[in-house]
């Protein structure tokens, strides 16, 4: 099947289900905090979409290819299947918290959390343009090099520093503060992910011990 058309049907599709754990658990459509996060949502990942689709259709090609069962190394099937149903699970606790008035989230509080969901992807819209071979997959691909400038020269995992910011992001917007509460589960997820990640790249990737030397952190300056 054509790329765009896939592209296309995937982008609907999860359009679709954003929309039913967001609308469903709500209970109504009078719900301007999960609409306002659908629409940054969706607007920021159609952009990293389309930007791929223009510049960079093989790195595209291999961000759809994602989930558990392109997963090579099954530590990393168990941890990506709990990652996807974390963040299932994220939003709609999130809704349910603004549903049932477990906590007040003001209203610029769901504004800042709408601009850290964007913040987060257009990081991550910045590593792919930094790395060609920024995949969804754990795996060594044939012709990857190091990279070591842009954000790879800050921290060795620049892309899951937008994850994180787009998990604090995500139950914000929604309204809600014990969506935050997800961080226990998906800082423990991201840090098994990044070990044996740096695992297979020391062993298979030629360079990468000598960049993890030059650059000490995996994802905080100073801390780790």
């Amino acid at each position: 099947m054509n790329l765009a058309i896939r592209t296309l049907k995937s982008a609907i599709v999860g359009l679709l289900v954003l929309a039913v754990i967001i609308f469903v658990p709500a209970g109504t459509l009078a719900y301007w905090q999960g609409w306002a996060f659908l629409v940054v949502f969706t607007l920021s990942t159609n952009l990293i979409g389309v930007y791929l689709a223009l510049r960079d259709p093989a790195l595209l090609e291999r961000r759809i290819k994602a989930g558990p069962g392109a997963e090579n190394r099954p530590v990393q099937k168990g941890l990506i299947t709990l990652a996807f149903a974390g963040a299932i699970a994220l939003v709609i606790v999130s809704v349910f918290d603004y549903r049932f008035g477990w906590s007040y989230v003001p209203a610029w509080v769901s504004v800042f959390g709408n601009l850290l969901v964007a913040l987060g992807l257009m990081i991550d819209l910045v590593v792919f343009r930094e790395n060609s071979y920024g995949s969804s997959t754990i795996e060594k691909m044939e012709g990857q090099t190091v990279i070591s400038t842009g954000p790879y020269a800050l921290v060795r995992h620049p892309m899951y520093v937008g994850v994180l910011i787009l998990v604090v992001g995500v139950p914000l917007a929604l309204g809600s503060y014990w969506g935050l509460l997800f961080m226990l589960l998906n800082v423990p997820i991201l840090v098994l992910r990044i070990l044996d990640e740096e695992k297979m790249l020391r062993s298979e990737l030629g360079g990468y011990t000598d960049y993890t030397r030059r650059v000490r952190y995996r994802l905080v300056p100073g801390l780790w």
